[in-house]
């Protein structure tokens, strides 16, 4: 079944774009279910150099793919968002370790994706929209981290690492993994982004 996505602007969501946002949900909350047990080893193995929260920026990119995918291959207004939110969903009922305070990161990060499609005003769907997408999905989350998790109390150096390393997780799974499955889908004729 190919789905086809026109450039000119549609109004609503139809049943294909609902359908295709909770396939990306589905098959992301799975993801990142398992991810969760990476998360688990990478800060065991940094706590004893104190860097046991750093796995959390590592693994912000692989948390935060749902939205970029949906908000490019539906393009409309809110699709990265629910992308990413129901993704978390998806997470939480699978039984994730982090509780219902999972579906406000969900949130927060949907939101940081919607961000970058937001600036294009959804008219460029490129590179450079992921490019977007990513830094202002670095940008919130870790506002977000900053207050939630205490980054307030490291030292400035770690405060820019921190960053830097969560925006590079976010360019490498957000931005060129992502195209990169966009890529695939269009060359095996699944999506048709024209």
């Amino acid at each position: 079944m190919a789905f086809l996505f026109r450039e000119e602007k549609m109004k609503k969501l139809h049943v294909r774009d609902i359908i295709l946002i909770a396939l990306i949900a589905i098959i992301f909350g799975f993801i990142y279910l398992v991810s969760d047990g990476l998360y688990n080893v990478l800060t065991a193995l940094l706590t004893p150099v104190g860097y046991g929260m750093l796995a959390n920026d590592i693994m912000m990119g692989i948390w935060c793919m749902a939205g970029p995918l949906a908000g490019f291959l539906v393009r409309l207004p809110g699709a990265a968002f629910l992308g990413e939110f129901l993704g978390s969903c998806v997470e939480l009922i699978a039984g994730e370790q982090w509780g219902a305070v999972n579906l406000i990161s969900g949130a927060v990060q949907g939101l940081g994706s919607e961000l970058g499609f937001t600036f294009t005003s959804y008219r460029r769907y490129n590179w450079f929209t992921l490019f977007l997408s990513a830094t202002t999905t670095t940008i919130v989350t870790y506002l977000y981290d900053f207050i939630k998790n205490g980054y307030s109390y490291f030292s400035t150096f770690n405060m820019i690492f921190y960053f830097v390393v969560r925006w590079l997780s976010m360019l490498l799974f957000t931005c060129v993994l992502v195209k990169l499955i966009i890529n695939l889908l269009v060359k095996a004729h699944v999506v048709q982004t024209n």
